[in-house]
């Protein structure tokens, strides 16, 4: 029982190492060639666990061997459009002008169907208020809308701020540690997080969840469990408060 175990969690440890070396990529942003090799690397991973007859290297080389060509092939397509273009295609324009190109959806076997769905996920109902829109390598679909249906920016309303100070709030604090990289980010200091938890009356230890911007605006998320011990507080504060009320009208009676 222990060996089929301990394969297991080699096997396993193994996998995660090669796909963290093919790089970060949603199973959705896969291009072709990526697609085939989680493909194969979950196939070739299956073997040696189900199989104890089989070697452990049977299946740790094989897949190491296509991680490194995977690796080698993206190299490859980053140096020569060429061999981007063979391993994984190229985008395809289906919308051009407000008007949809039907041979290039028949090419890309896209149905009406699915046009429009994506074209919903991109919160675009109307076909109509598209300009352009292209299918890219990975099948996603980028929307470039008609100047009418776009929405209104700063830049249209003539508003203008500071793109440094206008950078999206991060987490600060995790679940009780504070993290220094954020902090810097956000331009201030431990001291400056601890008077701000001192001027909420909340302790460091009590936090889920605090983020904060460059603006010093924060928000803060407390622990479940102190949530749900001031409110049970609360709760027996206000039944004092009704068996006091009750008792002053019995004794008026």
């Amino acid at each position: 029982m222990a060996v089929p175990l301990l394969r297991t969690l080699i096997l396993y440890c193994a996998v995660i190492c090669a796909v963290r070396l093919m790089g970060k990529r949603q199973i959705g942003e896969l291009q072709p060639s990526e697609l085939v090799v989680t493909i194969l690397i979950s196939n070739i991973a299956t073997l040696p666990i189900q199989d104890v007859d089989v070697p452990l290297s049977g299946g740790i080389v094989p897949i190491l061997t296509i991680v490194c060509f995977e690796v080698f092939i993206s190299g490859l397509t980053m140096r020569s459009r060429t061999a981007r273009r063979l391993f994984c295609g190229g985008p395809k324009m289906v919308i051009r002008d407000g008007q949809i190109m039907q041979k290039e959806l028949r090419d890309l076997r896209f149905s009406v169907d699915d046009l429009i769905e994506q074209l919903r996920a991109a919160g675009y109902f109307d076909p109509s208020e598209v300009l352009f829109a292209v299918v890219e390598t990975t099948g996603s679909l980028s929307v470039y809308p008609r100047f009418a249906a776009r929405p209104a920016t700063g830049g249209d309303l003539g508003l203008h701020r500071d793109d440094f100070i206008d950078a999206p709030p991060v987490v600060i604090v995790d679940q009780r540690r504070v993290l220094p990289a954020s902090l810097d980010y956000c331009g201030v200091s431990p001291v400056w997080l601890q008077k701000a938890l001192e001027q909420e009356g909340i302790a460091q230890k009590d936090i889920f969840l605090m983020i904060c911007d460059r603006r010093r605006k924060y928000h803060i998320v407390k622990n479940s469990v102190i949530l749900l011990e001031q409110i049970r507080t609360l709760d027996k504060r206000r039944l004092r408060e009704r068996m006091g009320c009750l008792d002053e009208k019995l004794m008026h009676r």
